[in-house]
């Protein structure tokens, strides 16, 4: 029978949670309608890597694995500002020279597939389901560029006999709190300590292309399809670029969670208006797929009263973010000389917040970010990011009209009329 090991390289909590539970844990789904709760058994054992190295990759290396799927958000990557890997980062640096136990997705990956390789044993199904465009090849490009710095010889067999589908996954998720867990041991008597509280929304767009047999996934309602990109393009500029505009507008204007923002209308408006007029427009969608039906749906599941989704979470690593569900579409309308006032106004609200005026900021540029601000103040730090050569140009170089007009959001501290 199929099970899942699951491994965390950061923290403990998911092993120290799970095990005690023998991988047993909750998910209820909340709506104005009420809770309803269901009980998964489909976890086998929970591994912490940084304590079981060996333990990690002997279980990837197995004969018997033939998918690895990576939930490491964006900045798991460790992907650089111009969007290839960055070799000098200290974990890669480190798993380039092998010595001691891995430290990265790339290290872990990189031993096992050694091991793979060198019994004579089929390659893996390595699947990303965290937030980037074209996730999968993006992981192969990535995977592929530490292999040759690392291991030219693995990096052609991985080339040969691993497959990297990309996929789109689409439902709002919420840190658990305490509250949410007293609240589901008055309801049910039950005391989980890995209890997850979600939307009933879901949907998984996964790419059929996989090493030997896919997954009966579909049994569960997920969908296999020759090309995710318009699924997931579509999830990243319109749920999940609402989702930021929500989260740094929002918290400026005092905010907490997501359904409080969307239901000022003054918030409301900007947002419905970067998913609709904005993000839908710099959009190809598949056949059948209707977006702006899917824009109504996004504005009611924002809306759940139920689903105390934090501004402040999803605010986190806005650098890694922002490259894919809002710069793309400020691209997309700059070449066609249209100015896009929502998007604008986010990106300029996501520039004052990382100027730490909220508190610290969490985010992997978040150093070199307060030195720009630094160095460049109020009136050159659009410049100096999205000007030529600013730090995120690569991603998109504003028109002078685009860097006058985020310089003037910024000195009126992200407000417009």
């Amino acid at each position: 029978m199929a099970a899942i090991l699951g491994v965390s390289l950061r923290s403990p909590t998911a092993r120290d949670q799970l095990v005690p539970q023998d991988g047993l844990f909750t998910v209820t789904e909340r709506s104005g309608e009420g809770a309803v709760t269901r009980l998964v058994r489909s976890v086998n054992d929970v591994l912490f890597a940084p304590q079981s190295p060996r333990d990690v990759i002997k279980a990837m290396a197995a004969e018997t694995t033939g998918l690895a799927t990576l939930t490491v958000t964006e900045a798991g990557y460790l992907a650089g500002p111009a969007g290839d890997l960055d070799l000098a980062s200290p974990a890669v640096m480190a798993d380039l020279k092998g010595e001691g136990a891995p430290l990265s997705i790339y290290g872990f990956l990189r031993a096992a597939l050694h091991e793979r390789k060198a019994a004579g044993q089929r390659g893996l199904t390595i699947l990303s389901c965290d937030n980037l465009a074209a996730n999968g090849r993006r992981l192969a490009l990535w995977l592929d560029q530490f292999l040759l710095a690392a291991d030219p010889g693995l990096a052609a067999w991985t080339r040969a006999e691993c497959r990297f589908p990309s996929c789109m996954v689409d439902r709002i998720v919420p840190a658990t709190t305490a509250a949410d867990r007293d609240e589901l041991k008055t309801r049910l008597g039950v005391d989980d300590h890995a209890a997850v509280f979600t939307e009933p929304f879901s949907q998984w767009v996964v790419e059929d292309a996989f090493v030997g047999d896919r997954p009966r996934w579909d049994a569960g309602g997920a969908q296999f399809v020759s090309d995710v990109a318009p699924y997931e393009t579509a999830k990243l500029r319109m749920l999940n670029g609402a989702h930021s505009a929500l989260a740094y507008i929002g918290l400026r204007e005092g905010w907490v969670f997501v359904h409080e923002a969307i239901r000022d209308p003054r918030i409301g408006d900007r947002v419905e208006r970067l998913m609709r007029a904005e993000a839908t427009t710099s959009l190809s969608p598949a056949p059948g797929q209707d977006l702006q039906a899917y824009a109504d749906r996004l504005i009611d599941r924002f809306a759940n009263p139920a689903l105390n989704h934090r501004l402040d979470q999803i605010a986190k690593d806005g650098s890694e973010k922002i490259v894919q569900r809002w710069l793309p579409v400020l691209a997309h309308h700059q070449a066609a000389d249209r100015l896009c006032p929502a998007t604008l106004e986010a990106l300029a609200a996501w520039m004052v917040f990382v100027r730490g005026d909220h508190g610290p900021v969490v985010d992997p540029l978040a150093d070199r970010l307060a030195d720009l601000w630094r160095q460049a103040g109020a009136k050159n730090i659009a410049a100096a990011l999205f000007g030529r050569g600013g730090l995120l140009a690569v991603h998109w170089t504003a028109s002078p009209v685009n860097l006058a007009r985020l310089t003037e959001l910024i000195n009126d501290d992200g407000r417009t009329g």
